[in-house]
């Protein structure tokens, strides 16, 4: 219990360490003095423009997406018994990217309807999964399997409308690679409130999640209805995964690799790995974003690409470990 204390207070103070480096640094670099100096005095110039109207909801947005995704990552990988699954690899995200991108190309006049679009795109991919997946009762090799062909038909669809329509492309690039440039405090009033929505709901679905750890016979005799649980643990992390997906666009292997360091940390306790997850998922997206922008600073890199040259190694790691991992 004390060292997960002490991990849990380590992960609080490397985000707001990572939230100060955020707002320090891009293409103009303040120190910590004038942050807190911006801040308490409220007075306007240009620099408290830059730190009060961007940086500072950039790196809230960061932080809500990132926790939003770890956490979904975390419950897909309860439902499925598998540690290679995250909203990217089983055709969540790409649900939430087709119908955003459909919006975007297709219907550009509809573009304020692009949150609610991703979310449905997701929770309708989410379903295909699983009807795909049925067959007297749920099995989470068959979703997992059923996730990676409905990503990569949704995939195609995203690819076929980027050609179809390959004028307008230019204007949702940085969407697609997934970005947090660009956002306001417009964008984190609209997240905030769909967060804890979906946060409460990770939160109530922690006992679920760990028995379901424990395989499907033994939580059978515990009185769980299993594939109603994967349904219900499903629709939530679809949910923590469109609303993300609606806001910064597609950022892959995020859900993978932070469930992943949150159980190396503090076990597969759903009690404490979901909240370390959330933590870590919020601090790597704002230090993934502050690279994104400080590494080359004269061009700003899609984050969801930073992520991806992080991601792909990892995952690669944990197809290399093979049957020595368990969730």
């Amino acid at each position: 219990m004390f060292k997960r204390t002490v991990i849990f207070i380590s992960s609080i103070i490397l985000l707001v360490l990572a939230c100060i480096l955020s707002v320090r640094f891009g293409s103009v670099n303040y120190s910590t003095s004038e942050i807190f100096s911006v801040i308490r005095s409220q007075q306007s110039s240009s620099v408290s423009t830059v730190i009060m109207n961007i940086r500072i909801p950039r790196t809230i947005i960061a932080l809500l997406v990132g926790s939003n995704l770890a956490m979904s990552g975390a419950l897909l990988q309860s439902v499925m018994r598998n540690p290679l699954a995250d909203p990217g690899l089983t055709g969540v995200s790409a649900g939430g990217g087709l119908a955003a991108v459909m919006i975007m190309l297709a219907f550009p006049e509809l573009t304020g309807y692009v949150p609610i679009a991703a979310f449905i795109g997701g929770i309708v991919a989410a379903f295909m999964v699983y009807t795909l997946a049925w067959k007297q009762g749920i099995d989470p090799i068959r979703i997992i399997l059923a996730g990676v062909a409905v990503n990569a038909i949704l995939g195609g669809g995203i690819s076929l409308l980027s050609i179809l329509y390959s004028d307008r492309i230019q204007g949702v690039l940085m969407w697609l690679n997934g970005s947090v440039a660009g956002k306001s405090w417009y964008h984190v009033e609209t997240l905030v409130p769909y967060s804890i929505v979906g946060s409460i709901a990770a939160i109530l679905c922690i006992n679920t999640a760990n028995v379901l750890l424990l395989g499907d016979d033994a939580a059978k005799n515990l009185g769980i209805r299993v594939s109603f649980a994967r349904g219900i643990l499903s629709l939530v992390a679809a949910y923590l995964a469109g609303i993300s997906v609606a806001v910064v666009g597609l950022i892959g292997f995020l859900g993978l690799v932070v469930p992943h360091i949150a159980r190396l940390l503090v076990g597969t306790d759903y009690r404490y790995m979901l909240p370390i997850s959330a933590i870590l998922g919020g601090t790597l997206l704002v230090l993934a974003d502050t690279g994104a922008r400080a590494v080359f600073s004269s061009i700003e890199l899609p984050v969801g690409i930073l992520m991806a040259i992080i991601g792909g190694p990892f995952f690669l790691y944990l197809l290399r470990r093979g049957g020595a991992y368990r969730v």
